[in-house]
């Protein structure tokens, strides 16, 4: 029988094999440098440890399962190689029994989180962080047993080939592998048993396996009047239990869970869920968790999964790779519909052209993920644009597509195109439905230039199932403005933006979801934003997951049943002004104001936001109270907590140099002052901060005036990413650091030099 041994504990941990220190995983070497800017450890580190075969292992198949290594892993057992993966998120194993001996085997890791050409990603917007994170495990199993060795799945593949709420036909397909030396007749038996674990059906399959013959079966199996998994509101999982038997012997057996559903997306009707409109309000997630990187635990999964179910999200955004296979057990638990993710992103390789790497990764993530029923969408890139437009790039992602239809016909393609992809693109015509990353209100214009973008790229495309794959704003709990405005970084710029933007999105049923980037702050070492380095701030709760900014709470009362009141910028303590407004977000229906025990004002029929305004602040302190009341009885209250002081409490603002992403990237000049913007014609011919990067890289000339105006570039961490980006396109982003005198005195210089 199969018997999988934890081994997480009591590993040796070197960077440089001379001095070693013992680790138990998950492990990172970068737990705290990895969010702190530019400059975290990259390289190869080892890990080693004596593992233990008793005498009953003998003759039995050991395989070495890693969940998880960042990102390239070399293996070695008593010396002797068993390979490497490259691949910093899926799980692989090894084939260690010709290795192995009865008694103690020494076990060898190199793992590099080094970058390389030929390894996804190449370069993104957060960090990479090094180790083996996830959990290792020894899997000892018969020598007739379930496929190990394929591409690091469970070797069962159940397709739900049509379900209804009447009937549903299902075809199981089980790999084998017999490693003896003689044939084996073996029986594979399915029990599909439901949630009580009553047996529901069975299949059963005959099978001859030749010595060293991998086989795959495959049985059909009808469940009658099936109870659906309904996302949210019933979850519903039933078990396949799988067993392989050999004359009287079981030598294998799995449980595989699974929900029985069926779904679609319509370009106007949006995402229809056993044949209900279902509205999926999601969240974007990274793995990563503050002073411990990737290296979490099922505590620090379970804990996000609470933040995600109580701020009412219907849909998770697995970004940018492939995650935890717990979190996507929680998924289905939880009922949560789910895109899933390789980290096809920003830039693709210069040199290897065939796309192997993410080919492996695509293939690896359906295979180990084919059974999870909260996963409908298959994302095959995101944002791959921004390393320029170039004719392999959109050969690979439309051959990602086809691989991804080819491992898995039942579910539907996405991806998330970067904000400056035309409406028009092929892109957008390329996998089943897409998505866009739009940042409106932040990084461009204005939260309320979405409502004539979404319209517009509906009417230019009324076929396409269109997607906010991403959207979002820094928002820093240490900054406040009774004035929040774009890019202030104030905890009430964030909120008014998610605010404006959902007031948006809700009217759109078109859309068939929405992605908050993201529900929590993560590691990026390219920023150094609002004073904080190496982190994105975005979240609607903090790094750590101790704080719950306003804007988790904006959401909550759209998204949630949970009758709650909250008050919305407490940290905003020190008030300059004694009259303000009084911002509340509540799901009940009735909301008394008390202010120092006095009653201010009750508003009845109130909406989600509420604003109780021109509120008297006293002296000194103030507290503010705040009563609500829904239409079941329930009560609810909140506190804050104001004082009215004299001047404003600079701390609350954000530094000058707030350091955009964009302004990370160079040397800006600090002599424009003084230059005066005239009309320029660009001549026909001529180069200008139309032409990406790359291309005025190539020319000598043009690449003197780029370092003078915005110093080496080409030496700038990020380089690869902006490459194929023009000027034109980051003033689109930040257009304070590439401002019109910036733009105008580089395009003087620039126009002189012909292509």
């Amino acid at each position: 029988m199969r018997d999988i041994r934890n081994i997480n504990a009591n590993w040796q941990f070197s960077k440089d094999e001379t001095v070693w220190e013992s680790v138990n995983l998950p492990h990172t070497w970068n737990a705290y440098d990895g969010a702190n800017g530019f400059d975290y450890y990259k390289g190869a580190c080892w890990y080693r440890k004596d593992i233990l075969l008793k005498q009953d292992d003998a003759g039995k198949r050991i395989f070495l399962e890693f969940e998880g290594a960042g990102s390239v892993a070399d293996v070695y057992v008593n010396d002797v190689h068993l390979g490497q993966h490259r691949g910093a998120f899926s799980t692989f194993r090894f084939d260690a029994t010709e290795a192995v001996q009865t008694g103690v085997n020494k076990v060898a890791v190199k793992v590099d989180n080094t970058v390389v050409e030929d390894v996804y990603p190449q370069m993104a917007d957060f960090t990479f962080f090094g180790g083996l994170y996830r959990n290792v495990n020894l899997v000892v199993v018969e020598p007739v047993h379930i496929e190990l060795m394929d591409y690091g799945s469970k070797g069962v593949y159940i397709s739900q080939d049509s379900v209804s709420e009447k009937k549903a036909e299902l075809s199981a397909k089980v790999l084998l592998r017999n490693d003896q030396d003689e044939a084996a007749a073996v029986r594979v038996w399915i029990d599909f048993a439901d949630a009580e674990g009553v047996i529901q059906g069975y299949a059963a399959k005959e099978a001859l396996l030749e010595a060293k013959e991998s086989k795959a079966v495959v049985m059909p199996m009808v469940v009658d009047n099936p109870v659906l998994w309904h996302g949210r509101k019933n979850p519903y999982i039933y078990t396949a239990k799988v067993s392989v038997q050999l004359f009287n012997d079981t030598v294998d057996n799995i449980d595989i869970p699974i929900g029985l559903r069926y779904f679609a997306v319509d370009p106007e009707e949006g995402f229809i869920l056993n044949g209900e409109y279902t509205r999926l309000n999601g969240v974007s997630r990274h793995q990563d968790r503050k002073d411990m990187g990737w290296a979490i635990t099922p505590k620090e999964h379970d804990e996000d999964m609470a933040l995600i179910k109580e701020v009412g999200a219907t849909s998770i955004r697995l970004a940018h790779y492939q995650h935890d296979q717990y979190f996507y057990d929680l998924c289905d638990k939880e009922g949560m519909v789910i895109w899933a993710e390789i980290p096809f992103i920003s830039v693709m390789s210069k040199t290897e052209l065939e796309g192997i790497n993410p080919k492996q990764q695509m293939i690896e993530l359906v295979r180990q993920n084919f059974n999870h029923p909260s996963i409908c969408f298959w994302g095959v890139q995101n944002e791959i644009q921004i390393g320029g437009d170039r004719p392999e790039v959109r050969r690979l992602v439309k051959e990602l597509n086809d691989l991804t239809k080819k491992e898995d016909p039942t579910r539907l393609t996405t991806m998330a195109n970067v904000m400056f992809v035309p409406d028009e693109d092929e892109y957008n015509y390329t996998t089943d439905i897409v998505g866009y990353n739009k940042y409106y209100g932040w990084y461009q214009g204005q939260a309320e230039d979405f409502e004539p973008w979404l319209d517009g790229f509906h009417k230019t495309n009324p076929k396409v199932s269109l997607c906010i794959s991403e959207y979002g704003a820094e928002g820093i709990i240490r900054y406040h403005s009774e004035a929040p405005e774009v890019k202030d970084y104030t905890e009430e710029y964030h909120a008014l933006y998610h605010e404006t933007v959902w007031n948006i999105f809700k009217e759109r049923k078109y859309l068939w979801a929405t992605y908050v980037w993201n529900m929590f702050d993560f590691g990026a070492n390219i920023r150094d934003e609002g004073g904080v380095k190496g982190r994105n701030n975005k979240g609607l709760a903090t790094y750590d997951r101790k704080v719950k900014k306003d804007a988790f709470y904006m959401y909550k009362a759209h998204w949630s049943d949970e009758k709650f009141v909250h008050i919305a910028s407490k940290r905003f303590v020190e008030r300059a002004q004694d009259t303000v407004n009084i911002k509340i977000y509540t799901t009940c229906d009735k909301a008394t104001l008390t202010v120092n025990g006095q009653v201010v004002e009750t508003k009845s029929g109130i909406e989600p936001v509420t604003v109780f305004e021109s509120v008297k602040l006293g002296a000194g302190a103030n507290t503010i109270s705040v009563v609500a009341e829904s239409k079941d009885g329930t009560v609810c209250t909140d506190k804050a907590f104001f004082e009215l002081v004299t001047e404003e409490n600079p701390a609350y603002k954000a530094p000058e140099a707030k350091g955009s992403v964009v302004a990370n990237w160079f040397d800006m000049p600090e002599d424009m002052e003084d230059v005066e913007v005239e009309e320029l014609v660009i001549p026909e011919g001529a180069l200008s901060t139309n032409v990406s990067f790359g291309e005025l890289m190539a020319v000598p000339e043009a690449k003197l005036i780029i370092n003078k105006y915005l110093g080496d570039v080409e030496s700038q961490p990020m380089y690869g990413m902006m490459e194929g980006m023009s000027i034109d396109t980051l003033a689109e982003m930040d257009s304070e650091t590439f401002n019109e005198k910036v733009i105008f005195r580089i395009n003087k210089d620039l126009i002189l030099i012909e292509k």
